[in-house]
């Protein structure tokens, strides 16, 4: 459901620079989501029931989501349907769920990517998504389906750091790269891969409340207290150091002993 068209990296953060891109389609065993079904504020069973169907649904005029997001790239929250069927199996649907979670602020339809992209601007929606516009009011029902799921969250404190993450986090993530693309050059262009906002022209930081609305975005990409099951940390890692395989926008760590990757990890633990 987010941009057809996108860069398909996280591709930096939200993202596309870096991207937590797979080249081809995505593998059977995908990383970790921030949370899991178990601790998730999100509904599974309501998320199985109701959500998963409307993202593999027809949309007349544009493409169903699961033409664009299980591709592989940043963009590729779904898993490819298997030939032949139109339904996922249970393993499935909890790597749908574990994913889509990372377009989803729980509690907060209106800063959701999953239900702003694909909404029209003048009904409250962003202008990214290049699979076209599926609603044109917030009444429509498969909307407000998505919403319901979204409000109804037992969500708790993430327990991180804003002022932590401001100061010594999102400098990391707009530093240059050498050999590879920023993050924000990938990952604040819109998509289910934009979790950054684009910089003013001119400016090198960003505003206070850019700096709190990236803040929000990015606990998605995180699981508090574990770096090692963060895709924020464990997608521009090198395998051989204990990252993923995926990332379009290349590996900015070759060690954990990295100081940037440090920094990250502190701030996931709370330290």
């Amino acid at each position: 459901m987010l941009p057809a068209a996108l860069l398909l990296a996280l591709t930096s953060l939200l993202v596309q620079p870096s991207a937590y891109v797979r080249s081809g389609g995505p593998p059977a065993q995908q990383p970790s989501g921030a949370t899991t079904a178990a601790t998730s504020p999100l509904d599974y069973e309501t998320f199985k029931a109701r959500v998963q169907p409307i993202l593999t649904s027809p949309r007349k005029g544009n493409a169903r989501c699961t033409a664009c997001h299980s591709r592989g790239g940043g963009n590729a929250y779904l898993e490819p349907l298997t030939p032949g069927s139109t339904t996922y199996t249970e393993e499935q649907s909890r790597r749908n769920f574990e994913r889509v979670q990372r377009l989803v602020v729980p509690g907060d339809p209106l800063k959701s990517p999953l239900l702003i992209n694909p909404l029209a601007e003048e009904a409250g929606g962003s202008h990214w998504h290049g699979g076209g516009k599926h609603w044109q009011s917030q009444d429509n029902p498969e909307w407000q389906t998505l919403a319901n799921w979204v409000r109804t969250t037992s969500a708790a404190p993430t327990g991180l750091n804003f002022q932590t993450f401001k100061t010594r986090v999102q400098p990391i993530l707009t530093s240059p790269r050498k050999g590879n693309a920023r993050c924000t050059a990938c990952h604040s262009r819109g998509g289910g891969n934009a979790y950054l906002e684009p910089l003013t022209p001119g400016s090198t930081t960003y505003t206070e409340e850019q700096s709190r609305r990236n803040f929000e975005r990015v606990q998605q990409l995180v699981v508090p207290g574990d770096p090692l099951k963060s895709p924020l940390l464990i997608n521009p890692l090198a395998e051989e150091a204990g990252g993923s395989h995926w990332h379009g926008g290349g590996k900015h760590w070759q060690s954990q002993d990295n100081p940037e990757w440090q920094t990250l990890a502190a701030w996931v633990r709370g330290s």
